[in-house]
Parts: structure tokens; C-alpha cells; sequence
């Protein structure tokens, strides 16, 4: 029976929660409160979660890490389509998989093997307690490329190479999620403009935006994350809204690079600077007034070269 039981199609609320690091009655109160549960249905008729299910509870976590009420967090979670299915080599447009480029010189230290280690044991307390002393010794940006980045990428190639480690995969994410949600900025930040950080239209690999949103607030520099898929009206309504003094727009995937769209973003007075960042773009469409980022130093030294005006 236990044989038959692991050949059932989806995953059982025990097995989602390990993989998300949360407690089996999170999940249940979360499907009593706000209907995002198991839509799945085992052959014996037990409830099972789908990979959609789990990729709409990945969402509601990492916006719930990014300070919205859960209830919200379900609400926009399910309004959200599911995430296309990802291909053979590992490049499909879902979720935060393999986020950036590789980092200088690949970081094969015993601090990221350490770290490959947890993840691929599904040991959520050894990967927070890893990723909190590499940021507080080292910072948001050395532990980011130091770190981070190389475990991350490491694991997206075991699973381009095999197709498996995609809980690990998805467990690391959430974890790293939550480390860089814990980094705040001080009471009263640097900068007086707003800082808005946002995802190129259709572009949904968000994690870079959680990278720099955290290694600004430790530079002293308040920002707010619009998130992923935001299309171009919404980024103009809130440069409208908010007259921000920096706009970093990420483009992760060459279908979300086409920088056409930026010439058409509102102007306000003192100009904004607009910073984009990620190897989707088209390099040579660019507008003369964005600022290419290619390294999270790099993003970080724009935009606190723009914000800080009155």
C-alpha cells in the first residue's frame, strides 16, 4: 500500500509543506481561508496538490515575504496564470529558475557546497542559518554572487542535466526569499524620491528584484518592489503616482527583452533614472537614457547615484 500511496499522481499537504518550509496547517488554514489548495484528486480520491497548485502557493509565499497580508497574497496568487511548463533545458519562463548569470569564477568554496548540502537535503534551518551568516558577515551583494547564485545555478543544471531537484530548487528559492525579506532599511532612509523595481512585462523571474531590494535597504535605501509581470502601463501609472528618483526594470529571458517600451515611460521632474538589468535585453535597442546594471554592485551604485534628490 505505501508503494501505491507514492504513485499517486500530485503531492500530499505533508509533502508540499516540507517543500515550501511551512507547517501542514499553514496550508490547510490557507485552502479554509482562501480557497488556494489541492485542486487534484488521487486515483483513491484524496485530495492532491498539482504543480500549479504548488506554483500559485510559491507565489502567495514570496509575496507574503514581501509584506502583503496573506489574504491579499492568495487573492493576487490566483488571479495569476500558471506558470508555462518548464522545458527540457531548463529555460522556461516560470517561477525564479536559474536567476542570473553565473558568478565570477563559479564560488566552489565549502560554504556553498555546505549550502548545495541543506538544500539538497530539504534542511531548511541549515540553509537559513548559512544564508543569514554569509549576509551578516559579508553583505547582501558578496554573499548574492558569493553564495547564492552559484548554489542556485549549480542546482538548475542538475535538473537541466536530469530533470529532477526541482523541490530542492523551489525550497532554496523560498528560503533565500525570506533571508532577503529579513534585510530592511533603517527608519529613515537615504533617499526621499521612491525607488521602484519591477520585471519587464511578461517577465517572471522576479528573485534579482528581491536581491537588490535588500542589498539597498542595507546601503540605507527604501525601495518598492512591483514585482513580476508588471506591464508597462502600470510601471508609468505608479512613475506618475510617485515621481520616484530611480526605476530598475529586470529582463531575465531574451521574450521579455525587447526594450522598445521604456522610450514610452513618463518623464517627471527632476528627470527619473532609469536603470535596467538582466541578460534578456537587446543591448543595442536600448534607450540612450537607460543605464545597463550587468552585476548587482553595479545596479546597486546607479541607482544611488539618482534617488536621493528632493
Amino acid at each position: 500500500m505505501r508503494g501505491e500511496t507514492d504513485r499517486e499522481p500530485g503531492l500530499g499537504v505533508g509533502a508540499v509543506a516540507r517543500r515550501l518550509g511551512l507547517a501542514a496547517a499553514t496550508l490547510r488554514t490557507w485552502d479554509r481561508r482562501y480557497g488556494i489548495g489541492p485542486s487534484g484528486r488521487s486515483p483513491g480520491g484524496h485530495r492532491r496538490y498539482t504543480p500549479a497548485d504548488v506554483a500559485r502557493l510559491e507565489a502567495m509565499q514570496r509575496l507574503i515575504l514581501a509584506g502583503a497580508p496573506p489574504g491579499e497574497a492568495a487573492h493576487a496568487a490566483l488571479r495569476e496564470p500558471p506558470p508555462a511548463p518548464r522545458s527540457p533545458r531548463g529555460h522556461g519562463a516560470g517561477g525564479n529558475r536559474v536567476p542570473v548569470g553565473e558568478a565570477p569564477g563559479g564560488a566552489d568554496t565549502a560554504e556553498a557546497r555546505g549550502l548545495a548540502r541543506a538544500a539538497m537535503a530539504l534542511d531548511v534551518p541549515a540553509m537559513t542559518a548559512a544564508l543569514r551568516a554569509a549576509i551578516a558577515r559579508d553583505g547582501v551583494v558578496r554573499a548574492w554572487d558569493g553564495l547564492m547564485v552559484p548554489v542556485l545555478v549549480g542546482i538548475g543544471r542538475k535538473h537541466a542535466a536530469g530533470g529532477d531537484c526541482v523541490e530542492v530548487e523551489h525550497l532554496l528559492t523560498t528560503v533565500v526569499l525570506g533571508r532577503l525579506a529579513e534585510v530592511q532599511p533603517p527608519e529613515r532612509p537615504l533617499n526621499v524620491r521612491p525607488v521602484l523595481l519591477a520585471c519587464a512585462p511578461e517577465e517572471q523571474h522576479s528573485l534579482p528584484l528581491y536581491a537588490l531590494a535588500a542589498a539597498l535597504a542595507q546601503a540605507g535605501v527604501a525601495s518598492s518592489l512591483l514585482g513580476a509581470r508588471l506591464p508597462a502601463d502600470a510601471l508609468a501609472a505608479a512613475i506618475r503616482r510617485t515621481g520616484p528618483g530611480a526605476v530598475f526594470v529586470w529582463s531575465q529571458t531574451a521574450e521579455t527583452g525587447d526594450p522598445e517600451w521604456l522610450a514610452g515611460l513618463p518623464g517627471t521632474r527632476p528627470a527619473v533614472r532609469l536603470v535596467v538589468g538582466g541578460p534578456g535585453w537587446r543591448r543595442d535597442r536600448l534607450p540612450d537614457a537607460a543605464r545597463l546594471a550587468t552585476s548587482l554592485s553595479q545596479a546597486v551604485t546607479e541607482i544611488l547615484d539618482g534617488p536621493a534628490a528632493p
